[in-house]
């Protein structure tokens, strides 16, 4: 390890004063020349990493494999910024959960994956019953897929907008999952992963000195990756991930924006990110087109207008009277107040922020919010008609008429009918509750406790290990490309002493998939103050039922046993102070009222 740790610092010297030769006017050069130096570290960490899992696998004891696994860790941190741009797949694999992975593409492409990676050597190493050959067969597959890694990657061809997606991605990738405790999740060790993490976004940086013209700038990166060094200390549960996020992550992203301008990067496309966002918690964060599969164009402020009147015209039902709205009322964040809507099996969900999400419906059995309303209309028990009948009835009202030649150019077509009420959906995302108010700088009204909430839903509580902020559903940052699903083990009836798990096998309706009984797609939790009643079966009246569920270890906690569960079956110990701060932190998700929409002028009726 001694021996790992001399030739990284040896490596990391003789870089930085090859860095320090280059004159300020050669970029191209300097641009290539910080390329291999990233390369050269790269793949040292790869090298270090894989010869510590080597160890392991010799290891005679168990202290022996805990600390050839820390080693390995740490080098795997060191290379986790790199590896997760370029190699997201096989990233994923590495530091996936140590839950079953179902890949469900059509009937005929099924596949189930026993998981491994980082996240199950934890959990087998510190297991209260040691199984040496997992231990060493788990040890083997990471290390032989890293070694592919390392033959098969080459960063010469990157340009200096890869850099800044990779750096931008791993800022996001700390701030979101890393301090939440997502891929530690027996060790809790995530501020000091974080740190190697950060310790190697700060030499790669080195290595693009003679890329900044202003100087200041490159000494502002450093001076705030020093701060955000000495703020990943301390212990877990009391780390203050509000403060980080606001002092750190947006300061960052802030000089990421100026770094942009200052190299004069131009992007050949934009990710989920939009290139100017200085915050996560913001309407300009996200890039809508990111989330729409379909394509379907930009979501302009008369799409949205349009759409809005669609959304609340009963006209477009068989029977005149059901609306989208019928279901989804706007004073309750989109929801109907019920337990399961009218003629529905299930609870209805939000459409709060439903765009920034990858699938639709609680089983998400549709993939695009265009496809959606496609099955709402041909629902038997929703609109009872279908897309032809939606069209006329459209067509009929010359009002409809004028607007769609107007917008879309053409006459009325379904297409056009699914997509304005779909950007009307993608407009509710307005980012401007109390929570983002203060983290955005815009007022100093949290209070104390909310403050404690949120630090215990993305700490303590582990709640933002399926929640993810900044949306807090389960659309897995900073890729934001897949939307989880989860077994909770939710019961039929509000019962602890004889909980049955609801019959409702969520998932499974779509393929039969024995794996995904009961799993169902993680929702927001923003507006949840307003969504009452909770779960897709509308089983908690409240959200201090809710949070009972999740502190007994859910389904497991109250005596559900449910082979897959994904939800820790652990109980988490939160105390009564502690459930009052978390709730009191959900209430400042509220978007301002009345919902005030992407477009301002979207206030009138």
């Amino acid at each position: 390890m001694y021996k790992e740790a001399y030739l990284i610092i040896s490596l990391f010297v003789l870089f930085t004063s090859c860095s320090e030769q280059k004159t300020a006017g050669d970029t191209a050069d300097a641009t290539t020349l910080a390329f291999q130096e990233m390369q050269a570290l790269y793949h040292s960490d790869l090298n270090a990493c894989i010869a510590a899992l080597d160890s392991l696998q010799k290891s005679k004891t168990a202290t022996e494999m805990q600390e050839h696994y820390h080693t390995a860790r740490m080098y795997f941190k060191y290379a986790e910024p790199v590896l997760s741009f370029t190699d997201q797949e096989n990233f994923r694999y590495l530091n996936q959960p140590n839950i079953l992975k179902v890949e469900e593409e059509d009937f005929t492409d099924i596949k189930i994956k026993e998981p491994s990676g980082f996240q199950v050597l934890e959990e087998l190493i510190w297991a209260d019953s040691l199984n040496e050959q997992d231990v060493f067969r788990h040890a083997g597959l990471v290390s032989n897929r890293l070694k592919l890694i390392r033959q098969n990657s080459s960063l010469l061809s990157y340009k200096p907008y890869h850099f800044l997606w990779m750096l931008r991605n791993e800022i996001n990738r700390v701030a979101l999952t890393g301090i939440t405790g997502f891929d530690s999740p027996v060790l809790e060790n995530s501020l000091q992963e974080n740190a190697w993490v950060y310790s190697r976004l700060k030499n790669y940086l080195t290595f693009f000195k003679q890329a900044f013209s202003d100087q200041e700038l490159y000494r502002a990166w450093h001076e705030q990756l020093d701060k955000t060094l000495l703020d990943l200390t301390g212990e877990f549960a009391s780390f203050n991930r509000y403060a980080f996020i606001k002092n750190h992550t947006h300061a960052q992203l802030a000089l990421w924006v100026k770094t942009r301008e200052d190299w004069n990067v131009i992007f050949p496309f934009t990710l989920a990110i939009n290139h100017e966002a200085t915050s996560l918690f913001s309407n300009n964060t996200f890039n809508l087109k990111y989330f729409d599969d379909l394509q379907s164009g930009e979501t302009t402020e008369e799409k949205v207008l349009l759409g809005k009147k669609l959304f609340n015209d009963p006209s477009l039902s068989a029977s005149g009277k059901v609306s989208c709205a019928s279901c989804h009322q706007e004073a309750l964040a989109f929801t109907d107040g019920k337990r399961k809507s009218d003629g529905q099996d299930r609870n209805s969900p939000t459409l709060s922020y439903a765009a920034l999400q990858r699938g639709f419906f609680y089983d998400k059995r549709s993939g695009s919010l265009e496809g959606q309303i496609v099955s709402v209309v041909n629902s038997q028990t929703e609109f009872h008609s279908n897309l032809e009948a939606m069209t006329k009835a459209v067509m009929q009202q010359p009002d409809y008429q004028q607007a769609f030649t107007a917008i879309y150019g053409k006459e009325v077509s379904d297409a056009a009918i699914r997509n304005a009420i779909a950007s009307y959906i993608r407009s509710l995302a307005p980012f401007n509750s109390k929570f983002d108010r203060n983290i955005n700088g815009l007022e100093q009204s949290l209070t104390d406790s909310e403050i404690r909430g949120f630090n215990l839903f993305t700490g303590k509580a582990k709640c933002a290990t399926c929640h993810f902020a900044p949306v807090f559903n389960g659309t897995v940052p900073p890729e934001f490309s897949e939307t989880e699903l989860e077994l909770l083990g939710v019961p039929a009836a509000n019962d602890t002493a004889n909980a049955q798990i609801d019959p409702d096998p969520g998932r499974y309706n779509l393929y039969q998939t024995a794996a995904r009984k009961y799993f169902f797609k993680t929702p927001t939790v923003r507006n949840s103050a307003l969504t009452a009643p909770y779960m897709h079966n509308g089983v908690y009246n409240n959200l201090e039922e809710v949070m009972d569920f999740y502190n007994r270890g859910g389904g497991a906690g109250i005596g559900i046993a449910l082979e897959h569960q994904t939800l820790p079956p652990d109980a988490l110990l939160l105390n009564k102070q502690e459930i009052k701060d978390i709730i009191a932190f959900l209430n400042t998700l509220n978007d301002q009222q009345p919902a005030t929409l992407k477009f301002a002028s979207l206030q009138q009726d």
